[in-house]
């Protein structure tokens, strides 16, 4: 028994002193692995129908802390295309790809879901996912933001339709918004994932949130040359406006710009409506490694989209050393450092065409590195380093 106690004993002094000479980058991994063998983690995603900036940090954030994630549906290809098939993602039941009914069929699921004893902490994410909060504390609703068109965008999403289905609609989205609310009274934790969408928060749920931007993995990203061709990376959907786009380089037809995103469920019709030009071509979806070697060859990227939550896509570009021509609208105004990583200008096509025009390869080239030490404030082990800190407060 003794011949235990000592060998234990040498074990852990062996273990100490291996730990004090290795290098930090393998103190911060033995931390990571200690917080997991510590907590045990769920996060609950609305559904994984496309690869999205939700779903990135969704799946990033469980590789980190060895969490599981709990969704409706799940698209195995989304995974695969991300780099992530390896996170376990379990379905609590399916929903349609309608966009309304997988909201209301989503709301149910998460509403009536209990797995109340198997983890230690919960994490919610999306519009519908906090519903969660009703059984699962303590919890952390990480909200990319407040339901558009519950809000802020009501009014442009009614002006879509006749008025006896906006009529309909009003009242569905009162009563929806109402019990929006009345589930996230029962969130322990808000964060926000922009200053822009801390707004939201507290504008619509009266409610006070935490900070902690969204991650890029850096490491992934790289710099080939500065290409021949504009890069648009974004889903497919009026919020988006992918006309804008279409404007622009309807001006310019000695320029390029390529489209890489899926066409969103419902906007097929928006779609067919754009009639863009030839010089534009769209991808559809992409996976991460098609992405990165977009990122890597173009000359910039080009993004519109009207009020951005926040805008994963402007630090992905910059982590690959390109410039952003973004619109100078929510949560570009917190990633774009306009003149130093890219500009931020009027949602105007005229504006677009002239800031194109004027800028040549050197300037493009002598903006690279600014970018690159950009996108590094924003990297993952700063996310997941304040998301550990949260966890840590809530138990």
């Amino acid at each position: 028994m003794e011949m235990v106690y000592i060998t234990l004993l040498l074990r852990i002094w062996v273990t100490s002193v291996s730990l004090s000479m290795v290098h930090t980058k393998s103190i911060y991994t033995f931390c990571i692995f200690t917080f997991k063998m510590q907590r045990k983690i769920c996060i609950i995603h609305d559904f994984f129908f496309s690869a999205g900036g939700g779903e990135k940090l969704v799946l990033t954030l469980a590789k980190a802390l060895g969490a599981d994630v709990y969704t409706t549906h799940v698209e195995r290809r989304v995974l695969e295309n991300l780099g992530y098939e390896n996170v376990p993602v379990y379905s609590i039941g399916d929903v349609p790809a309608n966009q309304f009914l997988a909201a209301e069929i989503s709301t149910l699921w998460y509403s009536t879901l209990h797995l109340k004893d198997k983890y230690d902490v919960y994490i919610l994410s999306g519009n519908w996912a906090h519903c969660a909060a009703l059984h699962h504390h303590p919890n952390i609703f990480y909200c990319h933001t407040p339901v558009r068109y519950f809000y802020d965008s009501r009014e442009r999403f009614l002006g879509n339709f006749g008025p006896l289905m906006r009529s309909f609609l009003k009242t569905i989205i009162w009563l929806q918004s109402r019990y929006d609310r009345y589930t996230v009274r029962h969130v322990d934790q808000i964060v926000a994932n922009s200053r822009n969408v801390q707004q939201r928060i507290r504008r619509y749920y009266g409610r006070e949130s935490v900070l902690v931007h969204p991650p890029v993995d850096t490491d992934r990203y790289r710099f080939e040359r500065v290409g021949e061709y504009w890069l648009s990376v974004n889903r497919i959907t009026p919020d988006k406006r992918i006309e804008l786009q279409c404007e622009i380089f309807r001006k310019l037809r000695n320029e390029r710009l390529i489209v890489a995103g899926k066409i969103e469920r419902q906007a097929g019709e928006y779609f067919q409506s754009l009639k863009p030009p030839e010089n534009i071509e769209f991808l559809g979806e992409c996976s991460e490694t098609e992405l990165m070697k977009l990122y890597a060859n173009c000359k910039g990227l080009i993004t519109t989209a009207i009020d951005e939550d926040f805008g994963m896509t402007p630090l992905e570009a910059m982590a690959s050393g390109k410039v952003v021509l973004a619109v100078n609208e929510g949560g570009y105004r917190e990633t774009v450092v306009d003149g130093v990583t890219g500009w931020l200008l009027p949602p105007t096509p005229d504006a677009f065409v002239r800031k194109v025009r004027e800028v040549d390869e050197k300037t493009l080239l002598g903006m690279k590195d600014s970018c690159i030490a950009h996108a590094r404030k924003f990297d993952v082990k700063v996310f997941v380093g304040k998301m550990e800190e949260l966890i840590e407060k809530l138990c």
